[in-house]
């Protein structure tokens, strides 16, 4: 018994040497900051989980000596990896701090509009998520009647792509949905509605419907661009897990560190008219939005075959009466 003791421990103490949890908090009011952003620079990231936790791990990123964290409504927060607090306090921000909508709806009488997803399962005309890329699509609004969206349909590819695999494989991977008005035809401010954190398993079916009728959200009458990025994994229970978001590679021009992929993978299409698609590398600086088109790339496969847009559908409520 005394062995498998002195065995467990030393196969405990490089985790408990190289990994901390931290705990991310507002500096008010103590509470935890859920999903905040922690930034590791040079385009890689993690999250906290639903409770403000992250693991970092010096045997993971022995390279990284600063990390950035953020989160909406708060002020920035630059900290040394060396000797870093268990707890960490972010300060309000009273320009970014999002506003409390409340929508008190009175019973209406409404038509049911869906814009159908498009959706496919070839493995090679699908964007490879990770947790570094966000995603926005763009919806226009009815010009005459005030509109709500129910429900949000995402295309996912939920199969295994190796053609041998006696079953699917198995993954639960959590995603965060925003909401941003429209700038000139670009997502510009990130809406006051509520960020909607949800789940996608491999059990789940290519055309995954969100019903997001509860938070009500109505279009803008100049259109709305809806986001999607990926958190990460989750354990059996729905909560994120803290895994490397990059791997690195050797090349003939040194170590390259890649981006962790996630499934499920995203179909894109080019049977959407126009350019609808915007992408940004979220832990970059500038998070610049950039449309999905040939400026984007001239060498990725996707826009090559003219697959420019994800295939996002909806379910609106058009109301009868303003």
């Amino acid at each position: 018994m005394k062995k498998l003791i002195v065995i467990l421990l030393l196969f405990l103490t490089p985790i408990l040497t190289y990994s901390q949890i931290h705990k991310v908090l507002d500096s008010e009011q103590g509470s935890p900051i859920s999903y905040a952003t922690i930034s590791f620079g040079n385009g890689n990231g993690t999250f906290a989980d639903a409770n403000g936790n992250f693991m970092f791990s010096k045997k993971w990123y022995p390279d990284i000596d600063s990390l950035y964290i953020s989160a909406m409504g708060y002020k920035e927060l630059a900290l040394s990896t060396h000797n870093m607090p268990k707890k960490i306090f972010l300060t309000q921000d009273v320009s970014e701090l999002k506003e409390v909508v409340v929508v008190a709806e009175r019973k209406r009488k409404y038509k049911t509009k869906k814009i159908s997803a498009e959706v496919h399962k070839d493995y090679f005309r699908c964007w490879l998520p990770t947790v570094e890329s966000e995603i926005a699509v763009f919806f226009p609004r009815n010009p005459e009647k005030s509109t709500k969206i129910a429900s949000v349909y995402l295309p996912v590819k939920v199969e295994s792509s190796n053609k041998n695999a006696t079953r699917n494989q198995r993954f639960s991977t959590l995603f965060k949905m925003q909401f941003y008005a429209n700038n000139n035809g670009v997502p510009g401010k990130h809406l006051t509605y509520e960020d909607i954190i949800f789940r996608v398993t491999d059990q789940d079916k290519p055309n995954f419907e969100l019903n997001i009728s509860e938070y009500k959200i109505y279009i803008p009458k100049d259109g709305v661009f809806i986001s999607i990025q990926v958190l990460g994994y989750t354990d059996k229970e729905g909560k994120l897990q803290q895994t490397k978001k990059y791997h690195e590679v050797e090349t003939r021009k040194g170590m390259v560190k890649v981006s962790t992929t996630f499934r499920p993978l995203l179909p894109f299409t080019d049977k959407i008219e126009g350019y609808k698609t915007f992408t940004r590398r979220i832990f970059y600086k500038n998070r610049t939005w950039q449309r999905f088109d040939e400026k984007y790339s001239a060498n990725n496969n996707l826009i090559k075959n003219n697959d420019m847009n994800y295939g996002m559908g909806l379910k609106l409520h058009l109301y009868e009466d303003e």
